[in-house]
């Protein structure tokens, strides 16, 4: 729950997009336990034991934030997928430096909303879902950013929708589809279409 109301982040995300680097040292506190439960989040598809911390990912973000210019967060949803992005870069850093470092290793299985996914270690199987993630934005850059807002920035149906400027129906019929996607990319490798179409359908067809 953050500790201000969303006039007031609204307000410091105003003022940090306009180039107002104290901005965001105020904004950090008042919504930091929504930062905490979007670092939990990533990190509960690491291995037991990670060297970072929930804390350390949160600053890590910060550090990442503040070394940015041209951020301009339109409000606190776009915020949090803002920092849940950087996040996703940060760890993606840490799994290649570990990949580079030992490969192999026993299948393990992770979870995407319920689908089970057999990967060879903690840091191939995050390598996986980002090049999964990055080649499904290839095809369909909104039922990319679903994903990546839902699964891992924790938005709620509703919320994404607001995010996406688009109906919660349609949120729900990305996930489905994106989901579905990602499962047959992550067992069968590229599926070869753009998610949602049909073995016939061209990947330009609208959507």
């Amino acid at each position: 729950m953050d500790s201000a109301s969303a006039e007031e982040i609204t307000g410091l995300l105003a003022a940090y997009g306009d180039g107002d680097s104290s901005a965001l040292d105020a904004l950090v506190p008042r919504v930091y336990e929504t930062l905490l439960g979007i670092a939990r989040r990533h990190l509960r598809r690491e291995r037991p034991g990670h060297t970072l911390e929930t804390t350390a990912l949160v600053h890590e973000a910060y550090l990442a934030l503040a070394g940015q210019s041209g951020l301009a967060p339109k409000n606190r949803l776009h915020f949090y997928a803002i920092a849940s992005r950087l996040m996703r870069n940060v760890l993606v850093d840490h799994a290649r430096g570990r990949a580079a470092a030992k490969r192999g290793g026993g299948a393990i299985k992770t979870s995407l909303d319920g689908r089970e996914v057999a990967i060879a270690g903690r840091a191939e199987e995050l390598l996986a879902l980002d090049e999964a993630l990055d080649r499904l934005a290839g095809l369909d850059e909104r039922m990319a950013r679903v994903v990546e807002v839902r699964f891992f920035g924790g938005l709620t149906l509703e919320e994404t929708a607001e995010l996406l400027g688009v109906s919660t129906m349609t949120v729900t019929r990305d996930w489905q589809k994106a989901k579905t996607w990602l499962h047959r990319f992550l067992h069968e490798g590229e599926p070869g279409a753009r998610p949602g179409a049909g073995p016939e359908r061209p990947a330009s067809a609208g959507r």
